[in-house]
């Protein structure tokens, strides 16, 4: 195993970086086959979410690999090497392995415990078996991470401990008010449709927002999402149409509209949560500025009263102007702000932060044991393929004598032939079977790396025959998702 992941996260980078090495589009899709088609990795798979870009590989060599993957890395996000280098971060063989399981139970999140970065390495998986970027290796790996992600979730409380990054930024919002009743009663305005913004309507609906506004370049994804919310919340929502929007009506008031109604959704907004994939601003300051004075001169009662406009800014690159900090009636909560936030002291010993890092180092000791039986696994699987070549020698053999017996003595009948044909496949099986099992088991510690290459040159065996074996081995590993040798975890 030669796992190399090269990286950039919010714990290496500041914001301003990571909003700029974003990637966009079908970007993943291009670093991972660039990946594939540089010399020193065979295997590929990205993780990009709205905080970190972590690119995968095999390599056959350490320093090339490094050197290959963070210029992809350079050249797709569009940052200079020079200046992206220094918030690189590098991990290779068991510290790679043991990265992405703390990765994928929530312990190098921005918010600790966070169970959506489950998905996005789904996503990640899925994406490298569409492409055939992901082979055995990654397989086995990003599949592993997901069971040990869910194994932490069950096993511990790290729930309790972690929330969503969209949880945690309406209680920044609610400055310490529960954001139940921080929201009741408020209408709320959510543009983007996607995963994260779909959480965000979910999350602000059931804290009881009086109306929710879906505003998504596609329309039919918008009411989609509207029309499920205000299901949630009333036995037969009424649909009630518009030229350019959709009303759905029951306990909760849930339209949808197109992206650029957007401005005249704004004034009426008091809480307003961003999360798309535009590659530039979705909200100026001064689209905002002119909000709030179409807002101030609103007839009374046009919207609930709310001191200030509360904004949440979820998307990388951001969504909202930076400057609407500057802007008096605005709060504006961003990636900067969420990571600021993140990194201050949650409380005192023996309080609810105490039980967090009881669960936190239980979490920890999960990770480091299926660390050790990731590698152990990954030591004996690389075995295999010598032992595999080994015991088709071996049948060769035997079937080679058996035909030279058949010439020397023709006459034989098919029950002495087949008598003596188990008899000494029989011995070749007892001879092998031990020197096979444990040279797995020694395989499996710590530097039993070399065992697969003793056993070649102990044998003589045809380094063709065992990388056919592997070939072979791959294949059923990396088989497309809707494969039954394969699919998605």
């Amino acid at each position: 195993m030669s796992l190399l992941v090269v990286g950039l996260s919010h714990r290496s980078a500041p914001v301003s970086v990571l909003e700029r090495a974003s990637l966009v589009g079908d970007e993943q899709a291009k670093l991972v086959q660039d990946t594939l088609a540089a010399e020193p990795a065979t295997e590929a798979a990205v993780l990009a979410t709205c905080n970190r870009i972590e690119l995968y590989a095999d390599v056959d060599k350490f320093h090339a690999g490094v050197a290959e993957l963070s210029t992809l890395l350079a050249q797709h996000t569009g940052v200079g090497l020079d200046e992206l280098t220094p918030y690189l971060y590098v991990h290779y063989e068991d510290r790679a392995v043991h990265h992405l399981f703390s990765v994928a139970c929530g312990l190098d999140s921005m918010v600790v415990g966070e169970g959506q970065i489950l998905g996005q390495i789904k996503d990640a998986l899925a994406l490298g078996q569409e492409l055939h970027t992901a082979g055995r290796l990654l397989n086995d790996l990003f599949q592993q991470a997901l069971r040990v992600g869910k194994r932490a979730h069950s096993e511990t409380g790290i729930d309790r401990a972690g929330q969503s990054l969209v949880t945690f930024g309406l209680e920044q919002l609610a400055q310490g008010a529960p954001v139940a009743e921080w929201a009741r009663g408020k209408r709320a305005l959510v543009i983007g449709a996607g995963s994260m913004s779909s959480l965000a309507a979910a999350t602000l609906a059931r804290a009881g927002v009086a109306e929710l506004v879906i505003a998504n370049r596609t329309l039919e994804r918008a009411l989609r999402l509207a029309e499920s919310l205000a299901e949630q919340h009333a036995a037969t929502p009424a649909a009630v149409s518009a030229a350019d929007e959709e009303t759905l009506r029951g306990s909760l008031v849930a339209r949808a509209v197109p992206r650029d109604r957007v401005s005249a959704e704004l004034p009426h907004a008091d809480i307003v949560v961003s999360c798309t994939g535009a590659t530039g601003l979705v909200l100026t300051a001064a689209e905002l500025r002119t909000a709030l004075a179409q807002r101030a001169a609103c007839p009374p009662g046009a919207h609930p009263a709310a001191a200030d406009v509360s904004l949440l800014d979820l998307a990388m690159p951001r969504d909202i102007d930076a400057a609407a900090h500057r802007v008096e009636g605005l709060h504006l909560v961003d990636i900067e702000s969420l990571a600021e936030a993140a990194a201050e002291p949650s409380g005192e010993p023996g309080s609810s932060a105490g039980a967090m890092a009881t669960d936190v180092d239980k979490v920890r000791a999960i990770v480091s044991e299926e660390v050790a039986a990731f590698g152990a696994a990954q030591r004996a699987a690389h075995i295999t393929p010598t032992v595999v070549a080994l015991r088709t020698m071996a049948a060769d053999v035997v079937a080679s004598e058996i035909a030279r017996l058949d010439g020397r003595l023709p006459d034989l009948d098919d029950k002495q032939r087949a008598e003596i044909t188990q008899t000494v496949r029989r011995v070749v099986d007892k001879l092998l079977h031990a020197p096979t099992v444990r040279v797995k088991q020694l395989a499996s510690t710590p530097g039993g790396a070399g065992y697969a290459d003793a056993l070649r040159e102990l044998f003589d065996l045809d380094p063709q025959a065992v990388a056919a074996v592997s070939r072979a081995d791959g294949s059923a590993r990396t088989a497309g998702p809707n494969d039954p040798k394969g699919g998605r975890a």
